[in-house]
């Protein structure tokens, strides 16, 4: 990753900070995927933790080559956001900055759809599913998270995503269509 590009939502009294983001990471999702790009990574600067407090903030930063970030902003993907939000320029990632893997985490959230699939995969009755599924329902999840509609199956989910501890190197990969690190 040798560029970067920020892009920061602009303050809208019509519209929540989070809906907007959503909007606008939606829109980079199908970029990305329409793009079948696997070498355009993302973070959230003014992402915090905890479960009260969780946020992805209003801040989304694109990584990648500088020639990929250019193709990126040419396709107009931001068409219908440019209102509410600021580009800045295509920069050099400087050589002191600290690299961070942003990645998604999945939860066990102990929702009736998984208990009804682990009843039926082991044969046991709904509540016994029910039963079994209760403690990780009562987990409290401190990450940040945005909420998609899927491509394949149109049903909506939460994307937790988690940023890593600070590295003074990078670390090579790929990343997947939501520019989380693949794994």
């Amino acid at each position: 990753m040798t560029h970067y590009m920020d892009i920061r939502l602009r303050p809208d009294p019509e519209f929540p900070e989070v809906f907007l983001l959503r909007a606008l990471y939606s829109k980079l999702h199908r970029v990305l995927f329409d793009l079948d790009a696997n070498d355009i990574g993302v973070s959230f600067p003014q992402h915090r933790v905890g479960v009260k407090a969780r946020t992805m903030g209003n801040h989304l930063r694109l990584h990648g080559s500088r020639e990929r970030l250019e193709k990126l902003a040419q396709t107009g993907w931001l068409n219908g956001m440019r209102d509410h939000v600021m580009v800045s320029d295509i920069a050099q990632v400087p050589e002191s900055a600290r690299h961070v893997v942003v990645r998604r985490r999945q939860f066990n959230t102990g929702s009736e759809s998984r208990a009804k699939r682990y009843a039926k995969r082991h044969g046991i009755s709904m509540e016994e599913a029910r039963t079994l599924y209760q403690k990780p329902a009562a987990r409290r999840i401190e990450l940040p998270y945005v909420q998609f509609n899927s491509r394949s199956t149109q049903e909506q989910f939460c994307l937790f995503i988690e940023h890593g501890k600070p590295k003074e190197t990078s670390v090579e990969g790929t990343f997947n269509h939501y520019g989380l690190r693949a794994c």
